[in-house]
């Protein structure tokens, strides 16, 4: 089987910080809007190079989206920046109204997103945005996986016309997806072939599905991983391809399973295959303060939690 390895960890956000950037020095439309998180975002190259397309909102996130929106009327492509929790639960109306309803060219860029905001807490953290923003018709949700993906797709969204959610997170994962990639919105990556259990997993899920993989290879277990990096649109024919040879399927993802990644590949199968089909996610739960890696194991979204999903599975089919 193929196996992945590393030799650096870094975060997502940061990837966000040089998408941006090269962004600013490539695109002139491109303009950048933060509600007092500059640092945590990583937008400070950005900024330093590109000092007139920048506007610090403060922490007035309702009025950074409608300014935002304002933008794009004359041809701006602007990229907020905040919390994951205060880009959709707090200003979830502006966005409704002001940017999705209009199809307004907006791109809203989170960052601290799941539980791996860690020691912040229940406050900080969200595990609905995903469910929250794929139900505004038009918007496009992307949750890619490690660094160099989440610069890839933020130079990638620049290209879409339209309204995009971007998710990224604080904690330092490692680097496992190549540097040069070329990001497509809407098409799924096959990480590992497999014909005993299909698992798909977005965001820091993607890396503990192929560690999970590997020991369930060892037992003698075929997994097929793929990497959903955007929700919506969701790469249905990936999927059914993939489940029509497993037979079963395991959805992982650092979100609450209401709402997120997994009732959305539900419906896929439902309206098309359905199979058996287990779930890696939080449980209709706030989180709470902590570590990531504490939070990941006692929230059950790590790589020993996919092995027994996926054993689960197989064993229901």
């Amino acid at each position: 089987m193929k196996t992945y390895t590393y030799t650096e960890k870094k975060d997502t956000r940061s990837g966000f910080g040089a998408g941006l950037a090269e962004l600013g020095r490539t695109n002139p439309n491109v303009v950048a809007l933060c509600a007092d998180l500059i640092g945590s975002l990583k937008m400070n190259q950005f900024i330093d190079e590109n000092p007139d397309r920048f506007f610090q909102v403060g922490i007035a996130e309702a009025n950074m989206m409608g300014i935002a929106a304002g933008l794009t009327i004359g041809g701006k492509i602007p990229f907020t920046g905040t919390f994951a929790n205060f880009s959709t639960g707090r200003v979830y109306d502006q966005i409704r109204q002001s940017i999705a309803y209009s199809g307004k060219n907006v791109k809203i860029c989170a960052s601290h997103a799941g539980l791996t905001l860690g020691e912040d807490g229940a406050t900080h953290q969200i595990l609905e945005d995903i469910g929250l923003m794929k139900m505004l018709p038009g918007m496009v949700v992307i949750n890619p996986c490690d660094y160099n993906q989440t610069k890839a797709a933020t130079i990638a969204i620049a290209e879409h016309n339209g309204p995009v959610y971007l998710r990224f997170g604080r904690p330092s994962v490692p680097i496992f997806t190549p540097a040069d990639q070329k990001f497509e919105i809407g098409k799924a990556i096959k990480m590992t072939e497999g014909n005993d259990v299909t698992i798909v997993a977005t965001g820091h899920l993607v890396w503990e599905a192929l560690e999970a993989s590997k020991s369930l290879f060892e037992e003698g277990i075929s997994a097929e991983v793929i990497n959903i990096h955007t929700i919506k649109p969701l790469d249905e024919a990936a999927i059914l391809e993939s489940v029509a040879k497993t037979g079963c399927i395991v959805t992982a993802e650092e979100h609450n399973f209401l709402g997120g990644l997994g009732e959305s590949v539900s419906r896929v199968l439902t309206l098309n295959n359905p199979v058996p089909q287990e779930f890696v996610a939080t449980n209709d739960t706030f989180g709470e303060s902590g570590t990531p890696a504490q939070l990941m194991e006692k929230y059950s979204l790590d790589s020993k939690a996919v092995i027994q999903k996926a054993k689960a599975a197989i064993a229901r089919k």
